[in-house]
């Protein structure tokens, strides 16, 4: 785990985002596992999450994915977003204008 730049505190440090997906097998484990990401990240659809947070969130995180996954029957993926890229959103918006959806995290700095 990286350190800390000299002067400041761990809890500073700015908040990665990552993008988390799955495509389980059986429908019994893909309940277990939407479940269980529901608990570490924002759901986007239903097997695409955001997670915000540090590595060692995202590490716990897939830690308890993998106990709930068979390997060779299921396929899990995360992938990190640069800390300053583009933030937009293309398509119809999903609810009405006016209308803010808190459960998702603010916008990474």
């Amino acid at each position: 785990m990286n350190s800390p730049r000299p002067g400041t505190m761990a809890s500073e440090r700015p908040a990665l985002a990552f993008v988390i997906g799955y495509d389980i097998s059986e429908p019994r484990r893909l309940l277990r596992v939407h479940r269980e990401m529901c608990k570490h990240a924002a759901p986007l659809e239903y097997s695409i999450f955001l997670l915000v947070g540090s590595d060692a969130a995202k590490d716990h995180c897939l830690e308890e994915i993998a106990e709930l996954i068979k390997p060779l029957e299921d396929d899990v993926r995360c992938y990190p977003l640069p800390a300053r890229g583009f933030q937009g959103r293309i398509g119809v918006a999903s609810l009405p204008a006016g209308i803010v959806w808190t459960g998702l995290p603010a916008a990474i700095a």
